[in-house]
């Protein structure tokens, strides 16, 4: 049966105009109706999340620099079955990542920290251990926050009323689930990328050390409260000040709730940030406006460019200071992040240019969650318009030479399954495309044995490497030098 993507699911920014009720009330536009359509049959969200098992969803969607619409579906939990609406609270685990990167360039701003200087400078509750990778090198909070530092300790098991909480030092001495040695490098500092929440954990001590204010309380004070987000916080549900009752609770595979659904996570830098997606999207808005300097009151051009410009391509797309840097949805350039708490979590998407955007928080795990925020995330971006063509000027004849030099099987080390480059009907495809954000698995050919693909933000190269004459599949983040990612072609 030929799927057919289903015309006018999303309104498009045009048509979200608010319809008077005859009461003279407003009524607000859905950002969403359905997913797409099987000839008479509409596959809705409702039954995307129905076929998952999510239990609740609430998404945001931005453009043009401002909200254009909120949208809520499912429940709080499976027990009350209280009905989730716009000012409910999630956990959103690591997209509290970004924040406290920005949180941390606004007090470089002000002076108060350095983001270059050696972070052992700020540390008094524990000092880094010692390690053959430290020797001759420093460890900044820069690399910290761009998971450039080599320190490991990736993520961290969630906590819940009557667990035992373990402090900031216990949690870098590897008292842990998961864990059970201290945190360690792998690698010299500013040499290599891997994802590390423990790096924020450092992150966070050092600057909460050095101003003797802990690190909620510094984003109340310079992110929250001055751009108006009352249903964000990074305290925790044990701690007093946690002031947020609407909320929605954690839930597994299954749907039941994780403990009492409501997860406690003592590394806040990390992953503590309980927030809203209408709240996120201020914030988000606030961040674009920054970057053209237009409309910004709080985070300024100078901080917005900083926490957003690449530093390192050693991951696929690229990373910034805190912001994946990697996906190109509709040959944008986005900057981005996800966050998985256990049964609870979501994603946040924004333009670089343009003011586009959208927010999205679930409360199941990551199997009943991904699939239907990802089938969200794609429709809107589809029904919303936002793509900017590839410049067709660019592409180069294919020869024969090209042909066989490219296509056959490859493989990379952080995916195991076989990447086939194949000639059909005219074209280069990749199948499967692991490229973060394509949508066409199409190959464009520009000339120099370089190809660029729809929607996907790197170029990809394809050289012969001597000296056994291999060939290998490059990506090369457009505007850099740097080549990082390797696929090795079959012999």
């Amino acid at each position: 049966m030929i799927r057919i993507l289903l015309i006018g699911l999303i309104l498009t920014g045009c048509n979200f105009q608010k319809k008077k009720e005859a009461a003279g009330t407003v009524e607000k536009p859905q950002c969403i109706t359905n997913l797409e359509e099987y000839d008479t049959t509409t596959y809705s969200v409702e039954d995307a999340m129905q076929e998952h098992g999510l239990k609740g969803l609430s998404i945001a969607v931005f453009e043009n620099y401002n909200l254009i619409c909120t949208q809520t579906w499912g429940v709080k939990d499976a027990i009350s079955n209280d009905t989730i609406d716009e000012n409910t609270a999630f956990s959103t685990a690591s997209m509290a990542k970004p924040i406290t990167a920005t949180l941390f360039a606004i007090l470089e701003e002000q002076g108060m920290i350095s983001l270059d200087v050696p972070v052992s400078n700020y540390l008094m509750r524990w000092q880094l251990p010692k390690s053959e990778y430290l020797s001759n090198t420093e460890v900044t909070l820069r690399q910290l926050l761009s998971h450039t530092a080599g320190t490991t300790q990736h993520g961290f098991a969630d906590f819940y009323k009557g667990d035992t909480i373990p402090t900031l030092v216990e949690s870098l001495q590897g008292q842990l689930p998961n864990y059970d040695e201290e945190i360690d490098f792998k690698w010299i500092p500013g040499s290599d990328w891997g994802y590390s929440g423990g790096g924020y954990v450092i992150a966070q001590m050092a600057v909460e050390d050095k101003l003797g204010v802990k690190l909620s309380d510094l984003a109340n004070r310079y992110l929250f409260e001055p751009l108006g987000m009352s249903h964000t916080t990074l305290k925790q549900p044990h701690e007093e000040g946690f002031s947020l009752t609407n909320l929605a609770k954690a839930h597994n595979e299954e749907g039941i709730i994780v403990g009492d659904g409501i997860p406690i996570t003592p590394q806040v830098a990390a992953s503590g940030l309980w927030s809203t997606p209408s709240d996120l999207a201020i914030f988000l808005i606030e961040m674009q406006n920054a970057l053209r300097n237009e409309n910004n009151g709080v985070i300024s051009q100078d901080v917005a460019i900083k926490v957003t410009d690449i530093i390192t391509t050693k991951v696929i797309g690229g990373w910034s200071l805190g912001w994946e840097r990697r996906y190109g949805f509709g040959n944008y350039e986005w900057f981005s992040h996800g966050g998985a708490n256990t049964g609870v979590g979501g994603h946040m998407y924004a333009t670089m240019q343009d003011g586009n955007g959208i927010v999205m928080l679930g409360n199941g795990a990551n199997k009943n969650r991904l699939p239907v925020i990802n089938k969200i995330r794609d429709r809107i971006i589809i029904n919303q318009k936002w793509h900017i063509p590839l410049d067709t000027q660019l592409q180069k004849p294919l020869t024969q030479e090209v042909i066989d030099m490219v296509t056959g099987s490859y493989t990379q080390a952080i995916f195991p399954e076989k990447m086939e480059i194949i000639y059909e009907k005219g074209k280069l495809f990749v199948r499967p495309a692991f490229f973060p954000g394509a949508t066409d698995n199409s190959l464009i050919y520009i000339g120099n044995n370089e190809f660029i693909m729809d929607g996907y933000v790197s170029k990809i190269i394809f050289k012969i490497d001597e000296p056994n004459h291999q060939v290998n599949l490059y990506t090369n983040r457009n505007g850099t030098s740097e080549i990082v990612i390797q696929y090795r072609k079959s012999q």
